[in-house]
């Protein structure tokens, strides 16, 4: 794992901008935040997708109508749809970062 970069001491940005910086959170907590809010995103694309497929189910046993199918397909897809850009940008930064100079 790539360790993080040192902060800028606070005194130094106040005397060089004057601009008192926001508060920022240890790089543990903002990483653990990201990973959740992934886990979150994963878990809430997973579910909506079951959803449409036990919804489907039922409406091939006639137990459900078209316009739920339709409603939960289109949830589940949409849900798919921002996964993979999600996961399409996580890889192009992760390849952007491998390529730079040291």
């Amino acid at each position: 794992m790539i360790p993080p970069v040192g902060s800028i001491a606070p005194s130094t940005l106040t005397e060089a901008t004057g601009v008192q910086p926001a508060r920022q959170a240890p790089a543990s907590e903002t990483g653990e935040a990201f990973s959740a809010m992934l886990g979150e995103a994963a878990a809430n694309t997973m579910a909506r997708l079951n959803h449409a497929e036990g919804v489907s189910l039922k409406a091939l046993q006639g137990e459900a109508e078209t316009r739920e199918v339709v409603d939960a397909v289109m949830s589940a897809e949409q849900a798919l749809q921002a996964a993979i850009a999600v996961r399409d940008k996580l890889v192009t930064a992760y390849l952007d970062i491998s390529r730079m100079a040291i």
